[in-house]
């Protein structure tokens, strides 16, 4: 099925299989890696606007926090997984939410998710 964005583009879903056990120290061990391309998808900024007159505000108006992703529908995007958008690593904010189908044309609609930088 052809990217409904043609002009969208490429982010990477980060995602870490089940742990296959534990170590010798009884840490678990890291499972396979099961990351995946995600095509077509449309990227926006995230921006919040803090108060008038308050603390954060500091002489800017808006603050950008993230990314926007409307991803196709098709590989489910889990709130444990990691994003790499534009080459930046980025946490899952929130449940990703699927638009479902169209009543009016019977299409499925996309994923979208919050998508905010990992810090620290």
């Amino acid at each position: 099925m052809p990217a409904p964005y043609p002009y969208g583009e490429t982010v990477r879903i980060l995602r870490t299989g089940d742990s296959p056990g534990r170590g010798p120290r009884g840490q678990p061990l890291p499972g396979l890696d099961e990351s995946f391309d995600l095509e077509g998808c449309v990227v926006t900024p995230r921006a919040e606007t803090p108060q008038v007159g308050g603390d954060q505000q500091q002489a800017r108006d808006t603050v950008i926090v993230g990314w926007t992703v409307y991803a196709p529908a098709g590989k489910p995007v889990r709130t444990t997984d990691q994003v790499m958008i534009r080459g930046v690593k980025c946490d899952i904010t929130g449940e990703p939410g699927d638009w479902g189908r169209s009543p009016f044309t019977g299409t499925r609609g996309v994923i979208q998710f919050a998508a905010d930088r990992v810090t620290g």
